[in-house]
């Protein structure tokens, strides 16, 4: 079994910067891929960044140029470093796992962290 700890969220004024953790901890379990996804209030989960276990990285064009994706293989902890943040970007930031354990893929998620930018 493998859980996810999410942190570093909270209130922002536009313009600032964040960094949200992600840390896997468990037995016997190798990362595929990390991913972050947000969602804001009455709105629908969108995933706006991954990352491969080789580092490979996407993100979703609103974020692209402002956040960045990065992975410790040792720690086995993925960060999501947020820069030039807009009130638009308030919402609930969930870290994903797509995990490989005994050879079954597995999709693991965080709890989630809020974050909120005021104008």
């Amino acid at each position: 079994q493998v859980q996810l700890v999410e942190s570093g969220g909270g209130l922002v004024q536009a313009g600032g910067s964040l960094r949200l953790s992600c840390a896997a901890t468990g037995s016997a379990f190798r990362i595929g891929a990390m991913f972050w996804y947000r969602q804001p209030l009455g709105k629908q989960r969108e995933l706006i960044a991954s990352i491969t276990s080789g580092g490979s990285t996407n993100y979703a064009d609103s974020v692209k140029g402002r956040f960045t994706i990065s992975m410790d293989n040792v720690k086995n902890t993925v960060y999501l470093q947020m820069n030039s943040l807009k009130p638009e970007d308030t919402a609930v930031y969930y870290c994903n796992l797509d995990a490989v354990e005994s050879g079954w893929r597995r999709s693991y998620w965080g709890q989630g962290t809020q974050v909120t930018v005021s104008s």
